[in-house]
């Protein structure tokens, strides 16, 4: 798996969310395949103003402690502005109406890991195994700030993918 390393500035994203663990995730009560599918059925960037909406973002953010702890995950888009629509304040019942998560990614240092090419869900759990052990062993430190994966949605083929996933680091 290719590495580099770049700063991001801060971004706001909106999408579909779950609280949930890793070991949630490996067994038979994780969400995370269901909420990819209410991400999709929830056609988020035809209904609010996106950035660059062709970008998937999931995030990984709200960590408890670290890897071992529950966390949010948010599928979605980057806004321009956590509240603020076409250029408009939302109101309250608005947030609620759309049922959409707002949520800040700071700016940050993050270590960007590239897959390799293949299917989706294989190559990103195999990602994270990669990830996990790197961390235990090497002396970059993770922040636990807001991690994400980035999916290309003008080229996603989820038989034959690639997704760089960033992890935000001291």
């Amino acid at each position: 798996m290719n590495t580099y390393f770049v700063e991001k500035a801060k971004m706001t994203l909106a999408g579909v969310s779950i609280r949930t663990t890793n070991e949630a995730e490996m067994g038979p009560d994780g969400g995370l395949s269901q909420l990819w599918e209410t991400y999709f059925q929830s056609n988020i960037a035809g209904q609010i103003a996106t950035v660059n909406p062709e970008y998937i973002y999931a995030l990984y953010t709200d960590y408890e402690s670290d890897a071992s702890g529950a966390y949010t995950v948010v599928i979605g888009h980057e806004v321009a502005e956590e509240r603020h629509i076409e250029g408009r304040q939302l109101e309250e019942s608005e947030l609620v109406e759309n049922q959409f998560t707002y949520a800040a990614v700071p700016e940050s240092k993050y270590m960007v890991f590239k897959t390799k090419k293949g299917p989706v869900f294989e190559v990103v759990a195999q990602a994270w195994g990669e990830i996990w052990a790197y961390f235990k062993e090497s002396g970059e430190v993770r922040t636990y700030t807001g991690d994400f994966e980035i999916y290309d949605s003008r080229n996603f083929d989820p038989a034959d993918t690639q997704v760089e996933i960033y992890i935000a680091i001291e």
